[in-house]
């Protein structure tokens, strides 16, 4: 008998991934919103479909435009499985893709390549591991014991100046391991361009603001590509470092 153990293979990654993840999410999604319907029919809460129809309407106003935004957004860095995980731990803007960027650009990996998708997959890992720790700790051992403690001035700095000052930390480390000075001058403008003249201009549109500066890019950026560049790259195949 043969002892030789093969390593498996990157399609069988991503079969197994997409089983797994597309039951575990549709199972989310199924108890998630299960919540609505609970209300109505099991619960005394002198609610009927209507108020939950406005309601659902009202949260959709504002976000809908996240629910394609993101998706588009995210995928690049995060790849099919860190998708899978990322929506359904949740906090991926301020938790998961930050873990997923500085894993990345430690192991020099780069977003888009099977080493890169790896490298989000278990960043996600290891940050929902400590997200759940942390909670268990401060909240469910310590509860409000601990806040009891911090200074009114270190709660206000916190709400004010930790998620931009991670944010923008996140930010300049993913230009720097990109090196995309064309495509970050064009998000730059856009940026500048939305928040200081069209938003003062049509202030309606303020709470989509990002959406809106994300599909510009997007747009900009693919129009103004460079074409040969493109097809050359596609051409080179992908990052195989990993899973052969």
């Amino acid at each position: 008998m043969s002892n030789i153990v093969t390593s498996p293979s990157h399609a069988a990654f991503e079969r197994t991934t997409t089983k797994w993840g597309s039951i575990t999410l549709f199972i989310g999604f199924l108890i998630a919103t299960s919540v609505p319907f609970y209300l109505l029919f099991v619960a005394d809460a002198a609610i009927d479909f209507g108020d939950i129809l406005t309601g659902f309407l009202a949260v959709f106003a504002v976000y809908g435009v996240f629910y394609i935004v993101e998706p588009l957004t995210y995928f690049p860095i995060l790849g099919p499985a860190g998708m899978y995980q990322a929506f359904m731990i949740g906090n991926v803007s301020n938790k998961l893709l930050p873990s997923a960027i500085v894993a990345q650009d430690t192991i020099g990996a780069k977003p888009g390549t099977r080493r890169g998708e790896y490298a989000a997959t278990m960043a996600i890992c290891g940050a929902a591991l400590i997200h759940v720790f942390s909670m268990v700790l401060f909240v469910g051992i310590l509860g409000t014991w601990l806040v009891t403690f911090i200074p009114d001035p270190v709660t206000l700095i916190a709400k004010l100046y930790i998620l931009p000052a991670i944010l923008g930390g996140v930010t300049v480390q993913l230009i720097a391991s990109l090196k995309q000075v064309k495509s970050t001058l064009i998000a730059l403008g856009a940026a500048a361009a939305v928040i200081l003249v069209l938003i003062p201009l049509v202030p309606v549109l303020a709470s989509g603001d990002v959406a809106i500066v994300v599909i510009l890019t997007i747009a900009i950026t693919w129009f103004t590509r460079n074409r040969a560049v493109t097809d050359q790259k596609r051409s080179g195949g992908d990052d195989n470092v990993g899973i052969n």
